[in-house]
């Protein structure tokens, strides 16, 4: 039976990794590891408490011990590594935290796999999967084409330049010490689950509550955008069919600026509002609510330092190779995702006021993990 180690695993893409994998693979065991940091929240996983087969630790993957244990006592023999500082503005506020979990701990990650799969042949087969980012490849003008996996790396961010770090640790345990190694470059995620720094869950909960709108400089920066669960198939794609050694870029093949991603967020809102009285009462703030559009929020804020003007990935190579074409276009995706978080409001209230940490008191007796 696999045994999936998942860290970074109540994060926002990682949690829903772990559900989808416990859709998909019911059989399979998944043991999430997580620091949970501010953008690591343990609810996101609560409906996956006690059932067989999953288990939470948490720690941090730069404790390089914790790791092994956890590899010996579960037999993993997959570890799909997502766990990470991500947050552009913050790598810019500070970047040693960046430098501290992307790339000494995801090179304590690699030693322990080394460890227990290369020296110690806990297992007869392994793979250690590498979750990354466009960002790595720097900036693209309007009329260049798409990052592709040979790309040059160009990182402009301390967080991005942590990750391109993390990247090349990857591929060189692969190449000097014959680690079973895969890694995606995603582009900009969004879905369920979504931590409210970033821009679409930010975006939809402050037309929630009624708040500005924040967007940098002139709006036009553009992104690719990937619905997370069309993310989720991919690394699947990969870590059944992927050749090991490789690198698979994965895009949405949505590429938009922001100014319309958020326009499109706040029509989008302001219909289900409009559409449903109840909504209207439980978000007495939100403009559609006393008849106004959301767009009336939208406050143009100075740009940060560095910040990309386009990102969008070429996913030829791992539609010809394994056949992911995403599946969900932005319409539907971005319907689907002001949907799921105004039917989670409590999820969603209790990130952002600290209270999910009550709630984890009150579950887990004040435990944070098993």
């Amino acid at each position: 039976m696999p045994s999936l180690l998942v860290t970074g695993g109540a994060g926002f893409i990682g949690a829903n990794f772990v559900h989808y994998w416990r859709r998909e693979h019911p059989a399979d065991s998944i043991i999430v590891l997580d620091a949970l940091t501010y953008a690591g929240n343990r609810m996101s996983l609560s409906s996956l408490e006690g059932q067989p087969g999953f288990s939470f630790v948490h720690g941090d993957i730069v404790d390089q011990a914790l790791v092994e244990r956890a590899l010996r006592e579960h037999q993993v023999d997959t570890v799909v590594h997502f766990a990470a500082e991500s947050h552009v503005d913050r790598s810019i506020l500070g970047p040693d935290k960046f430098i501290e979990t992307n790339v000494v701990g995801t090179h304590n990650l690699l030693k322990a796999c080394r460890r227990v799969w290369l020296v110690e042949s806990l297992v007869a087969h392994h793979r250690f999967h590498h979750v990354s980012t466009d960002e790595v490849y720097g900036s693209l003008g309007p009329d260049d084409p798409p990052f592709c996996e040979a790309t040059p790396y160009a990182p402009n961010s301390p967080y991005a330049a942590s990750k391109a770090a993390s990247d090349h640790l990857v591929r060189a345990y692969a190449h000097t010490f014959g680690l079973a190694t895969t890694t995606t470059n995603c582009s900009n995620n969004y879905g369920p689950f979504h931590f409210p720094e970033k821009l679409i869950p930010l975006t939809i909960v402050n037309i929630l509550q009624g708040r500005a709108l924040p967007v940098y400089g002139d709006g036009r920066n553009i992104r690719d955008w990937l619905f997370v669960a069309d993310h989720c198939r991919a690394i699947d794609m990969v870590l059944s069919s992927g050749r090991p050694g490789e690198t698979y870029n994965v895009g949405g093949g949505a590429e938009l600026e922001n100014i319309a991603l958020v326009h499109m967020l706040c029509d989008l809102a302001d219909s289900l509002l409009e559409a449903d009285p109840g909504l209207r009462v439980r978000f007495p703030e939100a403009p559609a609510s006393s008849g106004r559009s959301a767009r009336s929020l939208i406050t143009f804020v100075p740009d940060r330092p560095g910040h990309d003007r386009r990102y969008a990935i070429d996913g030829t190579k791992i539609e010809r190779e394994l056949g992911f074409q995403p599946a969900v276009d932005p319409a539907a995706g971005l319907e689907a995702t002001v949907r799921w978080f105004i039917e989670h409001e409590g999820w969603w209230r209790a990130v952002m006021d600290g209270s999910y940490r009550h709630w984890i008191a009150q579950q887990y007796g004040g435990r944070l993990s098993d």
